[in-house]
Protein backbone atom coordinates (compact mmCIF):
# COMPACT_ATOMS: atom_id res chain seq x y z
CA UNK A 1 0.00 0.00 0.00
CA UNK A 2 1.48 3.50 -0.57
CA UNK A 3 2.25 5.91 1.89
CA UNK A 4 -0.46 8.35 2.75
CA UNK A 5 0.28 12.03 1.70
CA UNK A 6 2.48 14.46 3.87
CA UNK A 7 -0.19 17.70 4.06
CA UNK A 8 -0.12 20.51 2.05
CA UNK A 9 2.39 22.86 2.59
CA UNK A 10 2.09 25.33 -0.44
CA UNK A 11 -1.31 25.99 -2.52
CA UNK A 12 0.28 26.88 -6.05
CA UNK A 13 -2.61 28.45 -8.17
CA UNK A 14 -3.44 29.69 -11.66
CA UNK A 15 -5.46 32.28 -12.28
CA UNK A 16 -7.63 32.25 -15.76
CA UNK A 17 -10.84 30.60 -15.28
CA UNK A 18 -9.77 28.97 -11.77
CA UNK A 19 -9.45 32.34 -10.02
CA UNK A 20 -11.17 34.88 -12.34
CA UNK A 21 -13.94 34.45 -14.93
CA UNK A 22 -11.24 35.37 -17.46
CA UNK A 23 -11.36 32.35 -19.68
CA UNK A 24 -15.46 33.33 -20.64
CA UNK A 25 -14.04 37.14 -21.16
CA UNK A 26 -11.50 35.25 -23.61
CA UNK A 27 -13.97 33.37 -25.02
CA UNK A 28 -16.34 36.95 -25.84
CA UNK A 29 -13.52 38.63 -27.55
CA UNK A 30 -12.61 35.53 -29.61
CA UNK A 31 -16.25 35.23 -30.61
CA UNK A 32 -16.19 39.00 -31.94
CA UNK A 33 -12.90 38.65 -33.50
CA UNK A 34 -14.70 35.55 -35.33
CA UNK A 35 -17.58 36.86 -36.46
CA UNK A 36 -15.91 40.04 -37.91
CA UNK A 37 -14.64 37.90 -40.66
CA UNK A 38 -16.88 35.60 -40.88
CA UNK A 39 -16.45 32.21 -38.90
CA UNK A 40 -18.26 30.24 -36.63
CA UNK A 41 -17.70 30.76 -32.88
CA UNK A 42 -15.10 28.85 -30.84
CA UNK A 43 -16.21 25.52 -30.06
CA UNK A 44 -14.83 24.11 -26.77
CA UNK A 45 -12.78 21.09 -28.32
CA UNK A 46 -10.50 24.01 -30.10
CA UNK A 47 -10.58 26.00 -26.93
CA UNK A 48 -9.98 23.27 -24.78
CA UNK A 49 -6.46 22.98 -26.62
CA UNK A 50 -5.76 26.85 -25.49
CA UNK A 51 -6.64 26.83 -22.22
CA UNK A 52 -3.79 27.38 -20.12
CA UNK A 53 -1.26 27.46 -22.65
CA UNK A 54 1.60 30.15 -23.19
CA UNK A 55 0.06 33.21 -26.40
CA UNK A 56 2.34 31.73 -28.63
CA UNK A 57 1.51 28.03 -28.32
CA UNK A 58 -2.12 29.08 -27.62
CA UNK A 59 -2.23 31.12 -31.02
CA UNK A 60 -0.75 28.36 -32.86
CA UNK A 61 -3.23 25.90 -32.41
CA UNK A 62 -6.05 28.98 -32.73
CA UNK A 63 -4.85 30.15 -36.20
CA UNK A 64 -4.21 26.72 -37.67
CA UNK A 65 -8.31 26.14 -37.06
CA UNK A 66 -9.78 29.78 -37.84
CA UNK A 67 -7.62 30.07 -41.06
CA UNK A 68 -8.59 33.97 -40.71
CA UNK A 69 -8.31 36.03 -43.79
CA UNK A 70 -5.77 38.70 -42.06
CA UNK A 71 -2.50 37.94 -40.35
CA UNK A 72 -1.45 36.72 -36.56
CA UNK A 73 -0.36 39.98 -36.35
CA UNK A 74 -3.79 42.09 -36.86
CA UNK A 75 -5.54 39.61 -34.93
CA UNK A 76 -3.35 39.93 -32.10
CA UNK A 77 -3.85 43.98 -32.52
CA UNK A 78 -7.50 43.86 -32.87
CA UNK A 79 -7.99 41.19 -30.05
CA UNK A 80 -5.87 42.93 -27.97
CA UNK A 81 -8.22 46.50 -28.43
CA UNK A 82 -11.02 44.26 -27.52
CA UNK A 83 -9.25 42.57 -24.32
CA UNK A 84 -8.36 46.26 -23.32
CA UNK A 85 -12.07 46.38 -23.29
CA UNK A 86 -13.47 44.07 -21.32
CA UNK A 87 -10.65 42.74 -18.90
CA UNK A 88 -10.85 45.37 -16.34
CA UNK A 89 -14.65 43.57 -15.28
CA UNK A 90 -12.96 40.19 -14.40
CA UNK A 91 -14.79 38.76 -11.33
CA UNK A 92 -13.37 36.09 -8.84
CA UNK A 93 -14.82 32.83 -9.70
CA UNK A 94 -17.38 31.24 -6.94
CA UNK A 95 -15.31 30.18 -3.59
CA UNK A 96 -12.59 31.59 -4.59
CA UNK A 97 -12.27 35.28 -2.07
CA UNK A 98 -12.97 32.79 0.83
CA UNK A 99 -10.57 30.40 0.29
CA UNK A 100 -7.85 32.64 -0.55
CA UNK A 101 -8.98 34.64 2.49
CA UNK A 102 -8.87 31.71 4.83
CA UNK A 103 -5.16 30.36 3.39
CA UNK A 104 -4.05 33.53 4.95
CA UNK A 105 -4.58 31.88 8.24
CA UNK A 106 -4.18 28.18 7.38
CA UNK A 107 -1.69 25.32 8.88
CA UNK A 108 -1.39 21.98 8.53
CA UNK A 109 -2.37 19.24 10.98
CA UNK A 110 1.13 19.22 11.95
CA UNK A 111 1.30 23.09 12.72
CA UNK A 112 3.16 24.33 9.73
CA UNK A 113 2.02 27.54 7.71
CA UNK A 114 0.96 26.77 4.59
CA UNK A 115 2.23 29.03 1.72
CA UNK A 116 0.71 30.47 -1.37
CA UNK A 117 1.76 31.60 -5.01
CA UNK A 118 0.65 32.64 -8.30
CA UNK A 119 1.49 30.76 -11.68
CA UNK A 120 -0.24 31.99 -14.65
CA UNK A 121 0.28 32.28 -18.64
CA UNK A 122 -1.16 35.60 -18.63
CA UNK A 123 1.83 37.55 -19.18
CA UNK A 124 2.57 41.27 -17.15
CA UNK A 125 0.36 43.61 -19.38
CA UNK A 126 -2.81 41.16 -19.23
CA UNK A 127 -2.52 40.34 -15.50
CA UNK A 128 -2.43 44.02 -14.90
CA UNK A 129 -5.44 44.45 -17.22
CA UNK A 130 -7.37 41.53 -15.36
CA UNK A 131 -6.56 42.35 -11.58
CA UNK A 132 -5.56 46.05 -10.89
CA UNK A 133 -9.30 46.42 -9.94
CA UNK A 134 -9.18 43.82 -7.79
CA UNK A 135 -5.93 44.50 -5.68
CA UNK A 136 -7.53 42.93 -2.04
CA UNK A 137 -8.31 39.45 -3.67
CA UNK A 138 -4.75 39.56 -5.10
CA UNK A 139 -2.81 41.31 -1.90
CA UNK A 140 -2.97 37.69 -0.61
CA UNK A 141 0.05 36.85 -3.39
CA UNK A 142 3.16 38.28 -2.15
CA UNK A 143 5.41 40.54 -5.40
CA UNK A 144 7.94 37.68 -5.37
CA UNK A 145 5.72 35.28 -5.30
CA UNK A 146 3.74 35.68 -8.25
CA UNK A 147 5.20 33.88 -11.71
CA UNK A 148 3.80 35.35 -14.38
CA UNK A 149 3.90 33.69 -18.22
CA UNK A 150 6.86 36.45 -19.10
CA UNK A 151 8.53 35.80 -16.48
CA UNK A 152 12.26 35.37 -17.88
CA UNK A 153 13.18 32.54 -15.67
CA UNK A 154 11.05 29.51 -17.65
CA UNK A 155 12.55 28.73 -20.81
CA UNK A 156 11.45 29.75 -24.32
CA UNK A 157 8.71 26.98 -25.28
CA UNK A 158 8.98 25.64 -21.32
CA UNK A 159 5.39 26.98 -20.84
CA UNK A 160 2.30 24.68 -19.44
CA UNK A 161 1.79 21.82 -19.91
CA UNK A 162 5.31 21.40 -18.92
CA UNK A 163 5.87 21.55 -15.12
CA UNK A 164 8.84 24.81 -15.05
CA UNK A 165 6.18 27.43 -14.09
CA UNK A 166 4.71 25.37 -11.19
CA UNK A 167 8.91 24.65 -10.20
CA UNK A 168 9.38 28.11 -10.07
CA UNK A 169 6.14 29.32 -8.07
CA UNK A 170 7.61 26.44 -5.64
CA UNK A 171 11.22 28.11 -5.56
CA UNK A 172 9.96 31.30 -4.84
CA UNK A 173 8.25 30.37 -1.63
CA UNK A 174 11.26 28.26 -0.98
CA UNK A 175 13.09 31.37 -1.18
CA UNK A 176 11.24 33.20 0.66
CA UNK A 177 10.19 30.82 3.85
CA UNK A 178 10.62 31.91 7.75
CA UNK A 179 13.63 31.12 9.39
CA UNK A 180 13.53 27.91 10.93
CA UNK A 181 11.06 26.63 8.17
CA UNK A 182 12.06 23.57 6.08
CA UNK A 183 12.23 23.77 2.13
CA UNK A 184 8.57 22.37 1.13
CA UNK A 185 8.80 19.55 -1.08
CA UNK A 186 6.78 19.15 -4.69
CA UNK A 187 4.93 16.39 -2.85
CA UNK A 188 3.66 18.85 -0.42
CA UNK A 189 2.21 20.98 -2.63
CA UNK A 190 -1.18 21.26 -4.20
CA UNK A 191 -1.91 23.02 -7.58
CA UNK A 192 -5.37 24.61 -8.16
CA UNK A 193 -6.25 24.45 -11.98
CA UNK A 194 -9.25 24.81 -14.64
CA UNK A 195 -7.06 23.81 -17.73
CA UNK A 196 -5.80 20.35 -18.97
CA UNK A 197 -2.80 21.53 -19.85
CA UNK A 198 -2.27 22.84 -16.22
CA UNK A 199 -2.94 19.69 -14.95
CA UNK A 200 -0.27 18.06 -16.43
CA UNK A 201 2.15 20.99 -15.48
CA UNK A 202 1.29 20.04 -11.79
CA UNK A 203 1.73 16.49 -12.42
CA UNK A 204 4.86 16.46 -14.07
CA UNK A 205 6.06 18.78 -11.75
CA UNK A 206 5.56 15.75 -9.27
CA UNK A 207 2.42 17.75 -7.19
CA UNK A 208 -0.97 17.21 -6.13
CA UNK A 209 -3.55 18.76 -8.19
CA UNK A 210 -6.85 19.96 -7.79
CA UNK A 211 -8.88 20.16 -11.15
CA UNK A 212 -11.73 22.50 -11.08
CA UNK A 213 -12.47 22.73 -14.95
CA UNK A 214 -15.00 25.24 -16.65
CA UNK A 215 -18.55 23.10 -17.27
CA UNK A 216 -17.89 22.85 -20.98
CA UNK A 217 -14.34 21.48 -20.58
CA UNK A 218 -15.66 19.32 -18.39
CA UNK A 219 -18.04 18.22 -20.99
CA UNK A 220 -15.11 17.76 -23.41
CA UNK A 221 -13.53 15.22 -21.49
CA UNK A 222 -16.69 13.35 -20.21
CA UNK A 223 -15.11 9.57 -19.59
CA UNK A 224 -11.67 10.76 -19.44
CA UNK A 225 -11.61 12.58 -16.25
CA UNK A 226 -9.28 9.78 -15.04
CA UNK A 227 -6.66 10.25 -17.62
CA UNK A 228 -6.77 14.21 -16.81
CA UNK A 229 -6.51 13.94 -13.22
CA UNK A 230 -3.14 11.47 -13.71
CA UNK A 231 -1.88 14.12 -16.74
CA UNK A 232 -2.06 11.22 -19.08
CA UNK A 233 -3.85 12.99 -21.87
CA UNK A 234 -0.82 13.78 -23.82
CA UNK A 235 -1.11 17.39 -23.81
CA UNK A 236 2.74 17.61 -23.24
CA UNK A 237 3.85 15.82 -26.13
CA UNK A 238 6.09 13.35 -26.77
CA UNK A 239 7.28 13.11 -23.35
CA UNK A 240 8.77 10.71 -21.15
CA UNK A 241 5.59 9.15 -18.85
CA UNK A 242 7.62 8.83 -15.61
CA UNK A 243 7.54 12.28 -15.64
CA UNK A 244 3.43 12.13 -15.09
CA UNK A 245 1.01 9.92 -13.04
CA UNK A 246 -0.92 6.90 -12.53
CA UNK A 247 -4.88 7.00 -13.08
CA UNK A 248 -6.37 6.25 -9.63
CA UNK A 249 -3.42 7.51 -8.41
CA UNK A 250 -4.92 9.60 -5.79
CA UNK A 251 -2.50 12.84 -6.56
CA UNK A 252 -5.34 14.52 -8.28
CA UNK A 253 -9.08 15.14 -7.32
CA UNK A 254 -12.27 16.80 -9.34
CA UNK A 255 -13.64 19.34 -7.87
CA UNK A 256 -17.16 21.46 -9.40
CA UNK A 257 -16.16 24.79 -7.73
CA UNK A 258 -13.83 26.25 -4.89
CA UNK A 259 -16.88 26.70 -2.85
CA UNK A 260 -16.57 24.70 0.44
CA UNK A 261 -13.09 23.82 -0.22
CA UNK A 262 -12.31 20.00 1.57
CA UNK A 263 -9.14 21.21 3.69
CA UNK A 264 -9.22 18.51 5.82
CA UNK A 265 -8.39 16.00 2.64
CA UNK A 266 -5.65 17.88 2.67
CA UNK A 267 -4.18 18.31 5.63
CA UNK A 268 -5.07 21.61 6.27
CA UNK A 269 -6.21 23.54 9.27
CA UNK A 270 -8.44 27.14 8.85
CA UNK A 271 -8.10 29.31 11.99
CA UNK A 272 -11.29 30.86 12.58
Amino acid sequence: MAPPFPPIRACLFDMDGLLLDSEDLYTLCTNTMLARYGKPPLPWSIKAQLQGRPGASAGAIFHKWAQLPISQEQYMKEQAELQREVFPSTKPLPGVEKLLRDLRHAQTVHGDKVHIALATSSHAANFKLKTSHLEELFVVFEGHRRVLGDDVRIGEGRGKPAPDIYLLALKTVNESLNPGEKDILPEECLVFEDSVPGVEAGRRAGMRVAWVPHPELKGEYTGREKEVLAGRTGEGGNVDMHQVGEVDDGWGDYLENLVDFPYGKFGIVVKS
